[in-house]
């Protein structure tokens, strides 16, 4: 397991840019999704020993509130069906099955978002999580 990026919403990129450049940080990557209307900038050291994820939601109506533009934590796995599985044993709720095969959102017990990803080859998913809804008591 790796932990990946901590994801951040921002209300102006690049004022958000300049902050984290002031701390030494280097834009390493950035997607601009018009269908989805966001922005991603991925921010990491000099020595790329993680990555901070910069989302700015482009028709945001309003501030964010202090505490309210955390996101998530992203962490890889070698078997994304097994972690899944082990979490879901302990009552954890999937936001987001891996459907896909690569990705899946996981509520932690206090309800923080935890973005797990498949590292290497993606195996088709079984029937099982394909039909997946939401689950869990956590």
């Amino acid at each position: 397991m790796a932990l990946l990026h901590t994801m951040l919403r921002v209300r102006d990129i690049n004022e958000s840019l300049s902050f984290f450049k002031a701390l030494g940080l280097t834009e390493i990557r950035r997607l601009n999704q018009a269908m989805g209307r966001f922005t991603l900038v991925y921010l990491s050291d000099e020595f790329g020993h993680f990555e901070i994820e910069l989302t700015h939601n482009w028709d945001q109506d309003s501030e964010y509130l202090n505490g309210d533009n955390f996101g998530h934590i992203a962490i890889s796995v070698d078997n994304i069906y097994q972690s899944c599985q082990a979490l879901m044993d302990l009552g954890a709720i999937l936001a987001r099955p891996p459907r896909d095969g690569y990705m899946a959102f996981v509520k932690t017990p206090d309800n923080i978002s935890i973005e797990l990803l498949q590292k290497g080859p993606i195996t088709a998913p079984s029937q099982l999580w394909t039909e997946m809804k939401n689950i869990g008591t956590w």
